[in-house]
């Protein structure tokens, strides 16, 4: 699959589950979509009767207590949406519809596994248009308390550095960074699980959250041992589920992002607010192109007939 060119899915692909918070079942199906359409979400089954179009997008951000929550609950929402998210950025796609007949999306086992493995069983196809990026030019941060996220410029691709520093030691303090390509995020983060700490879960019950969480679709940490049974898929589970998260709520940008981020005890607030902070300056970004397939067709043979190597952009 080309890089430089968008991407959609080759055929619709439909998943069913209940909902982390809700408890309630729901039945996505992501349908292929033309270039520049990006991620928009169909939200169905609403008590009006009218459907509602919700574009994956930061400024569509209602909430980002314990998920991410797209549109307004008054007139049409989404919420846990970022594991949907992480994987379709992780995989590099760029166009799809995800129509969906519930207010909240299917937890699933917890992690972004399943949905790759829904979109690797109808594959990829492209779009026939140049991919575009959002390119970082100036660094851009966000603290609270001793929290921050940041993005800086970098010459290439999208660079993450997420660290993770509990009290509870079983999860305790530790650091995931890598560069995000389909084949690292498939290998090493799409399996990385939810979690929460049995002494929150009162609470959560109280306010609403956490009514469909189970040992079968999030660790459940306790003071000094992991709850489930099967343990732990990674040694570091819980922070490569934070990166998978962050991936996820990046994607919100509406664009791939050619920059470095980083957080420390971040959380879909800072990771949706250091993209506020970014688009809140022209200055702070630029919007850039690849080359189409006929002019790298034509950088190629020029380059070839100079005895050189053909540049097509530098991204």
């Amino acid at each position: 699959m080309r890089t430089n060119q968008q991407t959609t899915l080759k055929a619709p692909a439909t998943l069913r589950g209940i909902g982390v918070h809700s408890g309630n079942p729901a039945e996505i199906t992501l349908h292929p979509a033309p270039a520049n359409h990006g991620i928009a979400f169909l939200r169905t089954g609403m008590p009006t009767g009218n459907d509602r179009l919700i574009k994956a997008h930061h400024a569509c951000v209602s909430a980002t207590e314990l998920c991410t929550v797209i549109g307004d609950v008054a007139t049409g929402a989404v919420a846990t949406i970022e594991h949907l998210m992480s994987a379709l950025y992780g995989l590099g796609i760029d166009n799809v519809l995800v129509e969906i007949d519930g207010p909240e999306m299917p937890i699933l086992d917890g992690s972004a596994r399943p949905f790759v493995q829904a979109i690797d069983a109808v594959g990829l196809a492209t779009c026939g248009a140049p991919r575009r990026w959002i390119k970082v030019l100036r660094p851009v941060r966000i603290e609270a308390d001793h929290a921050f996220a940041e993005l800086r410029p970098i010459d290439r691709g999208f660079r993450l550095d997420v660290e993770i520093d509990f009290e509870n030691p079983v999860i305790g303090r530790s650091r995931k960074a890598m560069d995000l390509t389909p084949s690292a995020y498939r290998r090493e983060i799409a399996g990385a699980r939810t979690f929460g700490m049995m002494r929150d879960v009162e609470r959560y019950w109280k306010a609403g959250f956490a009514l469909g969480a189970s040992l079968e679709n999030t660790v459940a940490v306790g003071e000094t041992a992991v709850v489930n049974p099967e343990g732990l898929r990674y040694a570091d589970e819980f922070v490569r589920h934070k990166f998978l998260d962050a991936v996820g709520d990046l994607a919100l940008a509406g664009l791939p992002i050619q920059g470095a981020y980083r957080s420390y005890c971040g959380g879909h607030r800072m990771n949706v607010g250091v993209l506020t902070a970014l688009f809140a300056d022209r200055a702070n970004y630029a919007i850039v192109e690849a080359a189409s397939p006929r002019r790298e067709t034509a950088l190629a043979e020029f380059g070839s007939s100079l005895g050189l190597a053909a540049f097509a952009g530098d991204l």
